[in-house]
């Protein structure tokens, strides 16, 4: 019925020439941060060919709306500012925006581990002393759509105790890593879905730029086809039903009929490709930002190399469409998860898609958080997001404001050479040195100087893995086994869940899991 009502509704209101003030999505509202440094798209509706001018501070800009009522400006590049200012936007009404911020506005996407709030991290203290107005999010409301919208909703907040427990984890610790070094304002914008796999997020644009995944575009297309025939094949129904309606209705105390089914569209499906990035990504896009996060994986953890043509598809659609170059995009490898195997060999579970997020660093402007050391057995969402969002900010810190003092990962699989029954292992992001560590919850990683390292495995030609001792040497790692006395490769907590797994650089950052083989 709901359905049917909404067809209805469209169809009436598509009837109607419908003038209005102007407005803007809800994506603009009190409270909102703007970047700074770089040109600020506007955007809304108004009256066809009705002048339009936004203004904030000193700064100004000015168009008229398109014969669609459609209007967008481009702010001057702003300075940042901590002091709240009024944005005004003026055409034929005025609408007034208070308490607007100039500073740095990082994209939170993904699913369930980036969608959790603080409030479900166990973090009391951090929320009482979330007293951090510089510090904003807007939460975008789920939507899958079969096509692009314009509107987004949701609503800027600021960061407090009371609205706190709200924020992406992720993103509230991220953010308040980024505004104690900088002093600048961040916004977040908190745009994810749990259990979502990463197709849907991705644009058509995504899909285009990637062969391996133009298919899909083929397969939408297919898809939308055949709802359109049967959609028709429902319209007599649905027509029958409307009128045996308006026949009960001039009836009193008559029966209603019940309405006809009449089918999905598979490309509204939260789970099929596009269809978030129609109702989630596109409505904010162009809206300025610094770069994006992404923490997203577990629900496609059964895959491998097909994983990283999606991150390529992701990355470089969302850059395309933003028209803001390369910017950055950090990502989280998946943490360790369920009861540890200990088959040397591995490859169970996430271990795959981790190589596949791995590899993803290959792409220009990327950088990774490892998490396989504060994961939980038992909980596909570990509680731990203050390391998360550390370890991001790390990259962002190093490579978007100038801390180049700051080691933003752990060591990083570089290469590797065969010295007789012994294989070295080298490695990049040593930082100041390789160490054995041991971490326990939200605690400083220490060095376990009695400890050895483990999770490493040796193997052969003949491809047998057996667990492997290994040592640090330098700023390499030297693998061996007298089961193995001609080996061939190696590899380092490749498994679902890697308990142990124990390289660290000295600045406290764990190891990736790699592996040196294509077995």
């Amino acid at each position: 019925m709901k359905r049917i009502l909404v067809l209805l509704a469209v169809f009436l209101l598509g009837t109607f020439p419908v003038l209005a003030d102007v407005k803007v999505p809800s994506l603009f509202s009190d409270h909102m941060v703007l970047q700074q440094e770089m040109p600020v798209p506007i955007w809304g509706v108004a009256d066809p060919g009705e002048r339009v001018t936004v203004k904030i501070g000193d700064v100004q800009a000015t168009t008229e709306a398109d014969p669609k009522g459609n209007w967008r400006v481009k702010l001057p590049a702003l300075k940042a500012n901590t002091l709240g200012q009024t944005l005004s936007i003026t055409g034929k009404n005025t609408l007034i925006l208070k308490d607007v911020l100039v500073g740095e506005v990082w994209f939170c996407g993904g699913q369930s581990n980036m969608e959790m709030g603080l409030g479900g991290c166990n973090a009391p203290q951090d929320i009482a002393a979330a007293n951090l107005p510089a510090i904003r999010q807007i939460r975008i409301d789920h939507r899958a759509l079969a096509k692009p919208s314009t509107e987004v909703f949701g609503r800027w907040e600021v960061c407090h105790p009371a609205s706190a427990p709200g924020f992406t984890a992720v993103g509230f610790y991220f953010a308040r890593r980024l505004q104690k070094d900088t002093g600048l304002p961040i916004g977040l914008i908190d745009d994810n879905w749990g259990g979502t796999r990463i197709e849907p997020w991705i644009p058509p644009e995504g899909f285009e730029r990637e062969p391996a995944l133009r298919h899909t575009l083929s397969d939408l297309k297919k898809w939308e086809q055949e709802y359109r025939v049967n959609l028709g094949k429902s319209l007599d129904a649905v027509e029958k039903w409307a009128s045996a309606t308006r026949q009960a209705l001039a009836t009193p105390d008559s029966d209603l009929p019940s309405p006809p089914s009449i089918p999905e569209n598979p490309l509204a499906n939260n789970g099929n490709p596009i269809s978030l990035y129609n109702g989630m990504i596109h409505p904010v896009v162009p809206y300025a930002i610094k770069g994006a996060l992404w923490y997203q994986g577990e629900s496609n953890g059964g895959e491998s190399e097909e994983y990283y043509h999606k991150m390529r598809a992701l990355i470089g659609g969302w850059r395309q469409v933003w028209h803001q170059g390369d910017f950055p995009f950090y990502f989280v490898q998946l943490a360790n998860w369920l009861q540890p195997n200990n088959n040397p060999a591995g490859g169970d579970g996430w271990a795959k898609v981790r190589m596949a997020q791995l590899k993803s660093l290959q792409i220009p402007q990327t950088g990774m958080a490892v998490i396989i050391d504060i994961g939980d057995a038992n909980d596909i969402h570990p509680r731990n997001k203050f390391d998360v969002g550390e370890r991001l900010a790390l990259w962002a810190l190093r490579h978007d404001y100038g801390k180049k003092d700051l080691i933003a990962s752990g060591p990083l699989y570089k290469s590797m050479d065969v010295e007789g029954n012994r294989i070295r292992i080298s490695f990049d992001a040593v930082g100041t040195g390789l160490m054995v560590g041991k971490k326990e919850g939200r605690n400083p990683t220490m060095e376990d100087r009695s400890g050895t390292l483990k999770r490493f495995a040796i193997a052969g030609k003949d491809r047998k893995w057996v667990w492997a001792n290994a040592i640090i040497d330098g700023n390499t790692v030297v693998v061996s086994s007298p089961d193995v006395p001609n080996p061939v490769a190696v590899r380092y907590a490749f498994t679902m869940n890697p308990e142990g797994a124990n390289l660290y650089n000295r600045e406290g950052l764990p190891a990736s899991p790699f592996r040196t083989d294509e077995w």
